[in-house]
């Protein structure tokens, strides 16, 4: 599970990663128009309707590049936001915000993205007991922000990596020679409190990952005859997941298949961005240090 105490602990690793990339030597563009301090502020705008993810990420950012930049939130994680909203106020040295503002943005955008598409398929849910999960299928380093994202978008999280829990994939069940083998394997090396979740492509499959014992069952490109045919025979023995190109265009069809679960990578890889934008930055009071 990705809260806020888990963001705090692991993500400023990975936003200084990120300022690294966007400044090598010095921010050459605001070294030409500040010679030293001054003190400013600006106006954090949203751009379009959506769900806002990422605030604590945003402010983070400045206050990695300046300690005493200040960033006042109108709206939390997770809120519904409008066109043309003011969500936030960044004050602080002007030479910090500049710096720190595509990097900022981006982690806001992106997260919010996520949010807002999210929010958008779990109420094509509504009414359903679905519960929508993401995947693992985040952008390099970004698992963390983009996680955390699904879940202030209403969504759930699938295991976080490959220690969290055992997923016997195709190629898995492959390896160890049947879905009946990978399964013993498992239960003979895993602790007998960590879950295991079969992928099954086929009903035969199906059959062999309830009679190895499987705790979950990931129904995985099935038609949705396929799928209504394997949640009957499942019958409750194991939790049921559907998973394989689910998109906000085609999940309404899944809420009558009986199933527990529906994993959707779409969340995570496809989400567009959340257009919002730092406007307004301008000098305030004399210029020194902040009262």
């Amino acid at each position: 599970m990705i809260d806020e105490i888990s963001m705090k602990v692991r993500a400023d690793e990975l936003i200084r990663m990120a300022l690294a990339e966007d400044v090598t030597n010095e921010d050459v563009s605001t070294c030409c128009v500040l010679e030293g301090y001054s003190y400013g502020e600006a106006d954090l705008l949203c751009k379009q309707d959506g769900v806002i993810a990422g605030l604590p990420v945003f402010a983070r950012v400045f206050a990695l590049l300046g300690e005493g930049t200040h960033t006042q939130f109108f709206v939390k994680d997770g809120d519904a936001v409008k066109k043309g909203q003011l969500l936030a106020r960044v004050s602080g040295d002007m030479r910090v915000i500049l710096t720190g503002e595509r990097t900022a943005l981006n982690f806001l955008q992106r997260m919010s993205g996520i949010a807002t598409y999210t929010a958008a398929m779990v109420k094509l849910l509504s009414g359903s007991g679905l519960r929508l999960v993401d995947t693992r299928k985040t952008t390099p380093n970004m698992r963390l922000f983009e996680k955390y994202a699904v879940r202030a978008g209403g969504g759930g999280n699938h295991r976080y990596n490959l220690s969290d829990a055992v997923l016997l994939k195709d190629n898995h069940i492959g390896a160890a020679g049947g879905v009946k083998e990978a399964v013993a394997a498992a239960r003979a090396y895993v602790p007998f409190t960590m879950k295991i979740e079969v992928e099954a492509e086929d009903l035969q499959m199906v059959k062999d990952a309830v009679e190895a014992g499987a705790d979950i069952i990931m129904l995985d490109n099935m038609t949705d005859e396929e799928m209504r045919a394997a949640v009957g025979y499942i019958a409750g023995r194991a939790l049921v997941e559907i998973s394989g190109n689910v998109t906000a265009e085609n999940v309404s069809r899944l809420k009558d298949i009986g199933a527990d679960v529906v994993s959707c990578g779409a969340l995570t890889h496809s989400a567009p961005i959340l257009d919002v934008s730092l406007k307004n930055l301008h000098p305030v009071g004399t210029g020194g240090q902040p009262r």
